[in-house]
This record gives C-alpha cells, sequence and structure tokens, in this order.
C-alpha cells in the first residue's frame, strides 16, 4: 500500500470523479478505485484522459497503486497539455503501464518525442534537434544502466497491484514500480521538454481492457 507521509495529499477520494474530468463512458470510481475501462461495445479511435482539475503541477512527487488487465495498456501522464482537436486527450511526459509489462515503467512521450527512455535506462536528452524513428528519440544519450529490462520487469506484478512512484523535480524525471527506479530521465531539450503541465490517466486505444489507481496521493515540491 502507498503510505501517507509527510506533505502529500489524496487528489483521488475514491467514490467520485471529483475533482477529475475525462469521459464516463471509459471511466468511474468504485470501491475506492479509479477504473479506466474498455469494453468491447465502446472501443476507442483515440487514446483518451481523466484529467486531474487541481492545476498543473511543476516540481512532484506522486505515488499511487495500479492493477491492468493483461491485454491493457495505460499511463499516467504530467507536465502535460491539451491535444487540441481530440477530447480528453493529453501530449507530454507518460509513466507507462501496461499489462504484459513490456513498457511499464518507462518514459513515453505522448504525441510528442515518443520513447524518451527505456525500462533500465539512465538517460540524457542533449539541447539538439532529433526526430522519433522506431517509436523512440533519436538524439538520447544513455547514461548508465538501472539493470536490465527483463530483471525489472520480473518485480512488477501482473494482473495485481503494484505501487508507482514518480519523482519530477527540476528536468529530471524518475519512475519507480514498487520501490524500485525503473527509469531516469534528465532532460535537456529546452525546445521540447515542459516544466509544468497537467497531470492525467490514460486509457489506451485497443483490445477490452480495465486498469485500476488507487491511493492516489500527490506533493508539491
Amino acid at each position: 500500500m502507498v503510505a501517507d507521509t509527510d506533505g502529500f495529499e489524496p487528489i483521488f477520494d475514491g467514490k467520485t470523479l471529483n475533482g477529475w474530468e475525462g469521459d464516463t463512458a471509459y471511466w468511474r470510481a468504485e470501491n475506492g478505485n479509479l477504473i479506466g475501462e474498455v469494453t468491447p461495445d465502446k472501443l476507442l479511435k483515440s487514446n483518451t484522459f481523466i484529467i486531474y482539475k487541481g492545476g498543473e503541477p511543476k516540481d512532484f512527487e506522486l505515488k499511487l497503486e495500479f492493477k491492468i488487465t493483461e491485454a491493457g495498456n495505460s499511463g499516467i501522464n504530467y507536465r502535460s497539455e491539451r491535444f487540441e482537436g481530440v477530447p480528453y486527450a493529453l501530449k507530454g511526459y507518460q509513466a507507462d503501464i501496461d499489462g504484459k509489462n513490456n513498457y511499464t515503467g518507462q518514459n513515453y512521450e505522448e504525441r510528442g518525442r515518443t520513447t524518451l527512455a527505456y525500462r533500465g535506462q539512465k538517460v540524457t536528452i542533449p539541447n539538439k534537434p532529433g526526430e522519433s524513428q522506431k517509436n523512440a528519440w533519436t538524439e538520447t544519450i544513455v547514461d548508465s544502466s538501472l539493470g536490465s529490462s527483463d530483471s525489472l520487469k520480473a518485480l512488477i506484478h501482473s494482473n495485481d497491484w503494484n505501487t508507482c512512484h514518480l519523482m519530477i523535480k527540476g528536468n529530471r524525471l524518475q519512475h519507480y514500480i514498487n520501490g524500485v527506479l525503473m527509469s531516469d530521465v534528465t532532460d535537456d531539450d529546452t525546445a521540447n521538454r515542459k516544466m509544468e503541465g497537467l497531470l492525467g490517466i490514460q486509457v489506451h486505444v485497443g483490445p477490452p481492457m480495465q486498469v485500476q489507481y488507487r491511493n492516489i496521493i500527490l506533493k508539491h515540491l
């Protein structure tokens, strides 16, 4: 369970979607959980988010627990902005989460530079032009390894509860799963990086799935 430590405040009451904005065809509050669900009769045409209405966090820590079905694809967006023309769509940094745990823990920029750090990578993104190729940003320097992707994957529970802890300060973005650092990005790309923005949770285009989040707490730094 996510411990409620000093300075953290709950941002989801476990009973309602108060303080959040999203498509209620896909999002609901139930039994203390924030649930995102895609059903066979309501397949998505584009990724949809439930967006926190409590401001645009800059430097912060976020802690929560998540559980996702095997076919699921989700993620936690931060320092993001609305993607115009698509309801409840966000563009920005994402702590990736998927049911097969192929991507869980990595840093992916939704509708932007795409993969910034794979699971197990400590990277620096230099202040120079680049492009996305094969769903990853070309201008990325791997500084060191946090462990192999497979060894870190073994620490993530399938179809069971996991903890996620985001430590976002300045241009350093750290994603922890179950207390283990999974990706670590230093973003020196002044043309593309964001230093504040919206917080939201994603349900991804794809087959029927369900993701649950609970004990969502936020601390401004």
